[in-house]
Parts: C-alpha cells; structure tokens; sequence
C-alpha cells in the first residue's frame, strides 16, 4: 500500500483518480491548489504525486521546480490537459518522472503508478512481489498480462486485463458498471454504454460462466 498524492483543481478528476486509487489498495490524499500541494509533498508522508499543471496559487511546474531544488525525489507523475511538446519537455526537465495527457484511462495511469513504486523497492526485494494476483484457482500475472485457471492459461488484451486486475484485487465485493466503466475505460466514457458487460463476457469465455456472477439490476461479482 502506498501513500498517494493527488494534486489536482477539478474535483470530479481527483475524486476519479482518488476513488481508483483506493480501490488498487492504496491511499491517496488530495490537494486542490499548488502551495498546499507543495506543503503536502514536502512532508515528506508520500510514496509518489500525481500533479496537475494548471492549479491555482502556483501551477504544477513551479510546485515541481520547488520540489526539487529542496532536494525531495519523490516519483511525479504530470497528469495534465496540456500536451504540447513544450510542455511535456519543460515538465520533464523540471524533475517529472512521467507525463500523462488528459483526457486519460486510469488502467495506463495504474500502470505508471505500478512502474514507479516498483522502482522504490529495496534491491533485495523478492522477485516478482506484487507482480502476481491469487484468488482461489486464479493467477494474474501482471508484468506478462496473463491469467491462469481451470481452463488453462490465456493471454489478457489491456482492457480485459484492467479489467480482471480489479475484479482480483476485489473479490466476493459487488461492482457496479458505473465503478467499472470509471475504473478501466475512464472518467470520461458514455456512461450509456454496454462495454462492461461485453468484456466481462470475453473475461468469462478465458475464465469459465462462473468465475464472474452478474448481480441482477447492480453489477458483477468475483466468485473464483
């Protein structure tokens, strides 16, 4: 588990990274401007910030500039509408360690979340901790995308693999489609839309009918 922080203006976006972020295991705190951001990084009570470019009081590339010249080398993720080439060059000059642009998908994000709190562990740390997701007879293989069970071993597309990583992370709780489409398609998809229910039938197909058992009128369950 580790101590995540979110430096971000636009609540609906923080609340959706925080919200993924909990249900991954881990614990996000959100600050909504640059000083209070900064006060927070340097406290010195995080594993990695994901910070926003256009925040009020100080904007992301000078709460980066400070960070850095006061000497702290915690992981930074920009997370930012700001994708030009110029940006995404001064953003990583200035110390980022990853640039996402927005609109985005938080199983990519997840994922450079999972790189860089990887690269903190200790050099003796054993191989391939936390690589791995066991639930009953599944395995989840997180650095090869593959997922073993009664019906053999199968190779997970990006989608189905976010997918099945929270479904894992989750078992026997209830989720909602509205969770789901927010946790692996983003925060900005039709909420109209039938996604979910048609990659939990693909995840079925690879996992058998009744590894994953639909909740009438809610959602999907894991009963592996």
């Amino acid at each position: 588990m580790a101590q995540i922080l979110i430096v971000e203006d636009e609540e609906r976006i923080a609340s959706f990274v925080a919200k993924g972020l909990r249900a991954e295991g881990h614990q996000p705190t959100i600050a909504g401007d640059g000083p209070r951001g900064l006060d927070e990084a340097m406290s010195g009570r995080f594993d990695l910030m994901v910070l926003d470019i256009g925040l009020p009081g100080m904007d992301g590339f000078e709460v980066l500039d400070q960070l850095r010249s006061q000497g702290s080398r915690m992981p930074v993720i920009v997370l930012t509408a700001r994708d030009s080439v110029t940006d995404t060059v001064t953003a990583l000059d200035s110390g980022a360690d990853d640039y996402m642009a927005k609109p985005f998908r938080f199983a990519e994000l997840m994922a450079r979340i999972r790189l860089r709190l990887r690269a903190l562990a200790p050099p003796d740390a054993p191989a391939g901790g936390g690589d791995d997701l066991v639930v009953g007879g599944l395995r989840l293989d997180r650095r090869t995308r593959r997922i073993s069970g009664p019906r053999g071993e199968s190779e997970l597309s990006a989608r189905e693999f976010a997918l099945a990583e929270i479904f894992l992370l989750n078992p026997g709780q209830v989720l909602t489609r509205e969770q789901l489409l927010d946790l692996v398609w983003g925060y900005d998809f039709d909420p109209g839309s039938n996604v979910v229910d048609v990659y939990v039938g693909y995840l079925r197909k690879k996992l058998g009918a009744g590894a994953i058992a639909t909740v009438r009128g809610v959602g999907y369950r894991l009963d592996a």
